[in-house]
């Protein structure tokens, strides 16, 4: 191998280590959840935005009906014109229960905004509660999950706490890239002191379970202020900072999990919706993390397989830096040791960021083409989300 083989190896080892040095960072000093809490006496509304969820969404309302810890607790559902009997499960699941309320949407997101914001705003402005909590109807909470999170809400003063849940997986695909999301921020980003900034570069937020103060999230604009977004978790964490108010990411752990995806080609379609808004939008930055990326994860177990002496070293040292980094991320995330599955998808890790990298490039063409779609809706169009980010 040549001079430029032995310093590509030696700069992606470098990569792979820094990464494996900041998730092992997190793994020690991220917070998690309360598992036993007080209660919380103040009136906290869930709000559950759902789409062709009738199969998943009873499941949450049972864990919504068994929350403990939330005398005051108000739920509002929204079913947004659903194709399927996702308003008549829901009846069903709630059984009566007065402080759930059950509404049902036949119209579809005016234009500039897309399904979930639309839905989001409109069950927040259905509540004077002076705390909200977001939840998508795939997670399944645990009974205190909900006080839980309102109660690090306030124990931090925050405007925001985004309790990112265990992303679970069964198929080979989600396995192999799902972990991916919890590895990118827990890799590249200390967050306690990312949790203590108000940059908008350094938030992290994950709309399956979210945590807001009411009245930072109207001094932010709420979801009207991220109505076109494809990441509107991540964009609203940002309006709040801009607006003063510091979020915080903190491990769900054993109170929140879900399968956000089932199976390749649902996440492949999830993937392609909303890709191609990471790194700003822009395909040169895409690119830059992209060939950073190749560089850390794919040079050294190269090197390891074909090089000789120390440049082959390097690269195995490089190759199990990436292998650790991911399964720190993995831990991190579930606040447990890594499982055998959990090993076998580290070991693949080089195929896993191809495969992201491979989204990444799909979701852009779909965007640049104006052919994205999610839940049988067509997104918005790819000059009214330039217009609103300009």
């Amino acid at each position: 191998m040549g001079a430029a083989g032995r310093y590509l190896t030696w700069a992606g080892t470098g990569l792979a280590a820094l990464g494996a040095t900041t998730a092992a960072y997190n793994l020690v000093t991220l917070r998690s959840l309360p598992r036993r809490v007080a209660g919380v006496i103040e009136p906290v509304t869930v709000c559950v935005p759902a789409r062709d969820e009738a199969e998943r969404l009873p499941e949450l309302i049972g864990d919504l009906r068994a929350q403990t810890g939330v005398p005051r607790l108000r739920v509002l559902i929204l079913d947004d014109a659903s194709t399927d009997r996702t308003y008549e499960a829901a009846l069903a699941a709630v059984g009566g229960d007065d402080r759930f309320t059950v509404l049902r949407s036949a119209a579809h997101p005016a234009p500039g905004w897309t399904g979930k914001a639309a839905a989001c705003a409109r069950l927040a402005a259905r509540t004077d509660a002076a705390a909200l909590v977001f939840v998508d109807a795939d997670v399944r909470l645990a009974p205190s999950a909900v006080a839980a999170s309102v109660t690090e809400l306030r124990r931090r003063g925050a405007g925001l706490v985004s309790a990112w849940p265990v992303q679970e997986s069964a198929s080979t695909t989600e396995r192999l890239v799902q972990p991916l999301l919890a590895w990118a921020w827990a890799s590249t980003l200390p967050v306690g002191p990312a949790n203590h900034s108000l940059r908008p570069s350094t938030a992290v937020a994950c709309g399956q379970f979210l945590a807001v103060d009411a009245a930072a999230y109207r001094a932010g604009g709420g979801h009207a202020a991220v109505a076109a977004s494809a990441t509107e978790d991540l964009d609203l964490a940002r309006a709040l900072r801009r607006a003063g108010h510091r979020t915080a990411l903190v491990a769900a752990g054993p109170s929140a999990r879900t399968r956000m995806y089932t199976g390749a080609a649902e996440l492949t379609d999830g993937y392609t919706r909303w890709l191609w808004s990471a790194y700003g939008g822009r395909v040169d930055t895409g690119a830059a993390v992209g060939a950073l990326a190749a560089l850390a994860y794919w040079i050294p177990p190269l090197a390891a397989l074909c090089a000789r002496g120390r440049v082959r070293r390097a690269g195995l040292l490089g190759y199990l830096a990436a292998v650790a980094g991911r399964l720190a991320a993995r831990a991190t995330e579930t606040r447990r040791a890594p499982t055998r599955t959990d090993l076998t998808s580290a070991i693949a890790h080089p195929l896993g960021v191809a495969h992201y990298l491979a989204l990444w490039t799909r979701s852009h063409y779909r965007h640049r083409t104006g052919t994205l779609r999610w839940k049988q809706r067509p997104l918005v169009a790819p000059e009214t989300v330039s217009a609103q980010q300009a």
